[in-house]
């Protein structure tokens, strides 16, 4: 952490931007962030006094620390994210769009003395290794000291990317506030935010604006806002893809490595998946699962003629209900030291729970800071609840997980939540087929869930809270990159949620998805045959693994891997809305596919 004098900094126009910024927002004091361990440590102290963190146990939790956000500021805010590109048409009918100089003129108002009592932070940063061809660098000025060092875990920054930007280069201008001014001899608050909040994206001028909140994406603009809505309009126009997916690799006894990416909807095991540990018999002999990234890749036409892969990020930001020792026990060794916990549940002994953890314990204070016993009636840990933790402390991270070149890509996997229609997997005939398969994914919505029960809530991608452009256009620039990859990946669909008549799941799930991937690898390799339908290629009972997998019958998995006519045609029908809103943009390649697979139900 360093107050350098703004004459110093050899960028001109970031110091003039910085000056300028801290004018409009009249910061009480500019600090330029290093991303250095004396900084970190400087700061957690400074949140520990201020009561926005709480150091946790050292003995359980070793330099970790519990935040508790506003209760009003605990997830992204959709409604209030905005793409203000210069024609309405270009952010297309998913996306929130304003006219941008109207937009600049009230942000503007907004950020115009919001900073008042507080400091304002400068930091550089970098998404993707530093020097990898797609690397993109920001600099975010916050006055969220909590937003600092979670940038430290999430992304490279601080010197090092000062240094890379020199004297000249390009940047992402990204301005942050809580929104929050301090008067005179006012006191500070734990966790300051607004009830009125922004996070808008200029994509043609490479800018994110964001005012109110102090939570996650909203205020970490490196992650959601750079890494997928402004690198995807970048992504378009530079020839490459900035998508919401994990990257993984998978190592068969043989030796022979396959890395795969994947992308699913909101709660559909996307973490539990990248982070897979094989159950007993395939560690036996020999099968291993290497993690690259868990929530973004960046893809573009590698040397070696297939689609390379980089995680841009340097951290997790994972969801904490549900991750536990036995669902997840590479998260939670990621998560053991050097952690920041946000709205989770303290224990008496200064850990941390959650519901999904492990039993409840007698006694908590929650995420609200309120006394908690498991007969109150209130959940100890918000369902949003989150760990930011250093990817590196996951135990298998791969090696290559900073290669600046990435990882050669051999398959491309889509799913969601489906209780009835959708097999366990099923593979794409080709490039087009699966970007139709990726384009029409997504979750049944269920007695829990808002909305009628049975209805497909799409989510192309996973990417329609996250496509920084149209969405038509989009599918189209995934079509056009069939044309610059010598070697494509094969592409496939899987659904580990499928139930019977009586609502029990008919796949055991977890770490028996590794059987699902053994066989994604092997058509890879090309060392099993498919057996084609009219939906794609599916595997037959003789080459899908299920030694060891005691009770699971070749009814069971005919069950699973089941598809009926009748429900088909009902999903092509429910695709007729989604299409329908993304018509005048909507690549007539896709309309084919849709129409190919009505023939071949006939």
């Amino acid at each position: 952490m360093s107050t350098t004098p703004i004459a110093t900094i050899q960028h001109q126009g970031l110091a003039t931007w910085v000056m300028e910024t801290a004018l409009l927002c009249e910061a009480e004091n500019v600090v330029w962030c290093d991303g250095s361990h004396d900084e970190w440590n400087r700061l957690t102290e400074q949140l520990v006094e201020s009561g926005t963190l709480i150091q946790l146990n050292p003995d359980l939790h070793p330099n970790s620390f519990l935040a508790r956000s506003n209760p009003s500021d605990t997830a992204r805010v959709e409604e209030r994210t905005f793409i203000c590109s210069r024609r309405e048409s270009d952010a297309g009918p998913t996306n929130n769009w304003h006219e941008p100089e109207g937009m600049r003129s009230k942000l503007t108002a907004k950020f115009r003395g919001c900073m008042r009592g507080r400091t304002m932070y400068v930091v550089p940063f970098c998404m993707g290794p530093i020097d990898s061809p797609l690397a993109l660098v920001g600099v975010e000025l916050t006055d969220s000291p909590y937003v600092v060092i979670s940038m430290r875990i999430m992304c490279h920054m601080g010197t090092q990317v000062l240094e890379k930007l020199g004297t000249d280069q390009p940047f992402i201008h990204c301005l942050h506030s809580v929104g929050a001014p301090l008067g005179a001899g006012l006191p500070d608050v734990p966790w300051p935010c607004n009830d009125e909040k922004y996070i808008v994206h200029f994509p043609e001028t490479r800018e994110v604006w964001s005012y109110g909140s102090g939570y996650g994406g909203n205020a970490l603009l490196g992650k959601k806002c750079v890494a997928l809505r402004i690198a995807s309009s970048i992504a378009r126009d530079q020839g490459w893809m900035a998508e919401h997916m994990l990257i993984m690799g998978l190592e068969s006894p043989d030796g022979a490595k396959t890395y795969l990416t994947a992308a699913f909807p909101s709660s559909c095991g996307k973490t539990n998946l990248a982070m897979i540990v094989p159950p007993e018999r395939y560690q036996k002999i020999g099968w291993k699962t290497t993690l690259v990234g868990d929530d973004i890749a960046w893809l573009w036409p590698g040397k070696t003629g297939k689609l390379h892969a980089i995680n841009p990020e340097t951290g997790f930001f994972g969801v904490a209900p549900g991750t536990s020792w036995l669902s997840n026990p590479a998260a939670m060794q990621a998560m053991s030291k050097n952690t920041i916990f946000t709205n989770v549940a303290l224990t008496r002994d200064g850990g941390v729970w959650w519901e999904g953890h492990s039993d409840p314990p007698k006694e908590l204070i929650d995420w609200t800071g309120q006394h908690w016993t498991p007969d109150c009636g209130r959940l100890a840990a918000h369902p949003n609840s989150r760990f930011t933790a250093p990817a590196e402390q996951c135990p298998n991270i791969d090696a290559e997980w900073q290669n600046p070149d990435g990882v050669p890509i051999d398959a491309i996997v889509f799913g969601g939540r489906r209780p009835t229609t959708m097999p366990l997997v099923f593979q794409a005939f080709d490039w087009t087929h699966g970007v139709f398969l990726g384009a029409t994914q997504g979750s049944e919505t269920t007695a829990a869930a808002a909305g009628k029960v049975g209805t497909v809530r799409r989510d192309p991608m996973a990417m329609l809270p996250f496509c920084g452009y149209n969405m038509g256009e989009y599918f189209t620039h995934w079509l056009d990159m069939r044309k610059h990859i010598q070697r494509l990946p094969r592409m496939f669909h899987v659904n580990w949620f499928r139930r019977d008549s009586s609502g029990k799941f008919l796949w055991p799930g977890f770490r028996e998805n590794l059987r699902v991937l053994e066989w994604i690898v092997k058509r890879c390799q090309g060392k099993i045959p498919g057996h084609e339908t009219p939906i794609g290629w599916i595997p037959d009972w003789v080459d899908f693994c299920v030694d060891g997998l005691d009770g699971f019958s070749e009814e069971q998995f005919d069950a699973a891997m089941e598809f009926r006519r009748d429900e088909w045609m009902a999903e092509i029908m429910s695709q007729n809305e989604f299409f329908l809103r993304l018509y005048h943009s909507m690549p007539k390649e896709l309309m084919c596919q849709r129409e190919l697979l009505m023939a071949r139900m006939a």
